[in-house]
C-alpha cells in the first residue's frame, strides 16, 4: 500500500514509498514545515502596515496571510526569511531580524 503525503515520515518504509518518492497529490508542500531553515526572520508592525498588500505578491513562500483584505501576519511555518517582503514594503512595516526564532 502506498502512503499519502501526510503519512510519510521518517519511520516509513522504502516499499510503502511511491517510485523515486514522487507525490502525485496537490498541495503537499503545506504539510513540510520548511520554517525551521530561516536564519532571519520578519517581524510584521502593525502599527505601520497600511493593508495595501504589496509584499503579499512578491513571497515566494505565500507566507503573508490575508484576511478580508488585510494583512494578518506572517506564516512562519513555511516562511524562509528571505526579507523580500521588507524590501518590498514601502512603509517599513516588516523589518528583518536576525536569527530563525519568532
Amino acid at each position: 500500500m502506498k502512503l499519502s503525503a501526510r503519512d510519510i515520515n521518517e519511520n516509513s518504509t522504502w516499499q510503502e514509498m511511491t517510485l523515486g518518492g514522487e507525490i502525485y497529490e496537490p498541495a503537499t508542500s503545506k504539510l513540510v514545515n520548511t520554517g525551521a531553515w530561516r536564519t532571519n526572520t520578519p517581524v510584521l508592525d502593525v502599527a505601520k502596515c497600511r493593508h495595501c498588500l504589496m509584499c503579499v505578491p512578491y513571497c515566494p513562500d505565500s507566507s503573508l496571510p490575508v484576511l478580508y483584505g488585510r494583512l494578518v501576519g506572517v506564516d512562519y511555518y513555511h516562511c524562509k526569511g528571505c526579507g523580500i517582503c521588507a524590501e518590498v514594503c514601502s512603509f517599513g512595516a516588516i523589518t528583518m531580524k536576525e536569527g530563525g526564532e519568532v
